[in-house]
């Protein structure tokens, strides 16, 4: 299955993807929540489906696209979890997962632009696999038990800025993570059972040059394995978002140059879907 969510920001309607159409899920449920995840959605969706009552959502082509869950009660990233990107970061890989955090208000729709923060000379791109937990976990016994916990998967941009994330962070990188609008995700979030998650392919762009191209088999740590670490520190809750990493191929390796406004960046996984988001300029709110 894969789930969107469409709309103004704060009223995004939960749509069921269904090849080109949008079918309303509001029978169903409010949103793509934690309450909603943590049921048995798919049985739940397959009867409201067989007593035809998820009608198709009209106009939906032409609505802002959210992000696919509602705002998470936590979102929780792992940092270098692809080798050669630790290495252009200047580390060696990590032999445990490096754990950090980025705000709920960072989880915004997959289009929306982004803006650079005040004083930035360092804004930075990541195209990460993002893991959508489904029922809480806690002091998981194994790897092999993180599969039953886990609802689905979206495309993330894990934006960075990095000089607050490393010059004033103080050891922690959670300042350059948290800007609001620093989490684009979406468009879809999609159950398992649809993706092999083990073998898809990550690609990002800025201004429509190619920056980042690798597959989830070069991660460190698989998606098993980080729910399995995470839930020995952290109970994760469903509608959690866990960011998985990012490979190589961002500005921070010295390549490409950062972002300034303007610029367009495009991220895509396999099978998880594509953004689009343009950098704009911090203005003061009146």
């Amino acid at each position: 299955m894969k789930f969107a969510r469409l709309g103004t920001p704060g009223a995004e309607i939960p749509v069921l993807v269904d090849g080109e159409r949008y079918l309303d899920l509001r029978s169903v449920t409010s949103d793509v929540n934690g309450d909603f995840l943590a049921g048995d959605f798919r049985a739940r969706i397959d009867a409201a489906r067989a007593a035809d009552e998820l009608p198709v959502l009209e106009d939906a082509a032409a609505m802002r696209i959210g992000a696919p869950i509602a705002r998470p009660s936590a979102v929780i990233c792992i940092g270098q979890n692809y080798a050669a990107h630790a290495r252009e970061s200047g580390s060696e890989p990590p032999t445990v997962p490096i754990m950090f955090l980025k705000t709920p208000n960072t989880v915004v729709g997959p289009n929306d632009p982004v803006t650079i923060p005040r004083g930035s000379e360092k804004t930075d791109w990541e195209v990460e696999l993002g893991i959508v937990i489904g029922a809480r976990a806690a002091y998981l016994d194994s790897p092999d038990d993180a599969d039953a916990h886990i609802a689905g998967y979206v495309t993330a941009n894990d934006v960075s800025e990095r000089a607050f994330q490393m010059e004033v962070s103080g050891g922690q990188w959670s300042k350059g993570k948290i800007a609001p609008g620093f989490n684009p995700t979406g468009p879809w979030l999609v159950t398992p059972d649809e993706v092999d998650v083990d073998d898809l392919q990550l690609r990002s762009w800025v201004n429509g040059d190619a920056r980042q191209d690798s597959n989830t088999d070069d991660m460190i740590f698989d998606v098993r394995v980080i729910v399995h670490h995470l839930s020995q520190y952290v109970t994760l809750e469903p509608g959690d978002l866990i960011l998985t990493g990012t490979p190589q191929g961002v500005a921070f390796g010295g390549k490409f140059p950062y972002l300034r406004a303007g610029d367009v960046v495009e991220i895509e996984i396999e099978g998880l879907g594509h953004q689009r988001q343009e950098f704009v300029a911090w203005e003061a709110q009146k």
